[in-house]
């Protein structure tokens, strides 16, 4: 009997052992096959993963050269017309007054072709330099620019163009960041020009130019007492918009209509930077 169930174990076990082994050697290529398949999936979803962040950073490169290159034209924009602009202004203003002029004063009309010489040739520089950053390879690409020193020279040049113009400077003077100096100088290069191009006759106008330090401001006016500018007060013009855009660079307003007495006033507010060099 003893022997019966020991025979009858042992087929049992070796039965068992090997159900087990059949089992193994048939299930393993399936599981093998489902981890390579699994493998094979999460590299497909790595992969697909890498080349969506590829396309994305790749977009947003593009996107922000495209910003780029509309701002870099932006910039110029406002250069060539503020430049461009301001000379012709003085050149015709020197013209139509040089015709009458020659007639009774020949030394006066010598002076109008100087003025007019003088604009032209500075006018044909800043054009050089501002396509100068155009070209790749420009020889002297960081040219110097204008900044708020340069008001008195620009008020000497409407002067002399026939305009009674007064330059007044009040308040504790503050170095300007060289970005807010040029806007300084071009907002009042932009202001002078409007003057010239639409206050009436030159030689019947008077102009005041107000460079005004105030504690965390300064505050930039131009006044005239001509008949007004042509382009409306809520800045559709190119030349108001530029000086928005130079101002909203550094947190600043602008104010531009006529004024209560008669002729026009722009009326520029910049917020001065602090100790550190941070605008408030």
């Amino acid at each position: 009997m003893a022997g019966l169930l020991t025979s009858s174990n042992g087929v049992s076990g070796s039965w068992v052992v090997s159900s087990v082994f059949v089992f193994v050697g048939v299930s393993a290529p399936a599981v093998v096959a489902w981890a390579l398949g699994l493998l094979r999936t999460g590299t497909r979803q790595r992969r697909a993963a890498q080349r969506e962040r590829v396309l994305r950073m790749a977009t947003e490169r593009t996107q922000q050269s495209v910003i780029a290159v509309a701002a870099e034209r932006a910039r110029i924009a406002r250069e060539m017309h503020d430049v461009v602009a301001h000379s012709l202004s003085i050149v015709v203003a020197q013209a139509d007054g040089g015709r009458y002029i020659a007639a009774q004063n020949p030394e006066a009309a010598a002076q109008v072709l100087e003025t007019i010489s003088t604009t032209g040739r500075s006018a044909l520089r800043d054009m050089r330099r501002i396509l100068g950053v155009l070209r790749e390879g420009d020889a002297n690409p960081t040219a110097p620019q204008p900044d708020a020193g340069g008001v008195d020279a620009l008020v000497e040049q409407v002067r002399a163009s026939g305009v009674s113009i007064e330059l007044v400077r009040s308040g504790e003077p503050q170095d300007l960041p060289a970005g807010m100096g040029l806007a300084v100088y071009r907002i009042c290069q932009e202001a002078m020009t409007n003057v010239m191009k639409h206050a009436g006759p030159v030689q019947r106008v008077r102009v005041r130019v107000d460079l005004a330090f105030h504690p965390g401001w300064l505050v930039v006016q131009v006044d005239d007492d001509g008949r007004g500018a042509a382009t409306s007060s809520d800045g559709a013009g190119h030349g108001l918009v530029g000086m928005r855009e130079r101002l909203a660079l550094f947190g600043g307003t602008l104010q531009a209509g006529p004024r209560p007495g008669g002729g026009y006033r722009v009326n520029a507010a910049f917020p001065l930077p602090r100790a550190g060099g941070e605008h408030p």
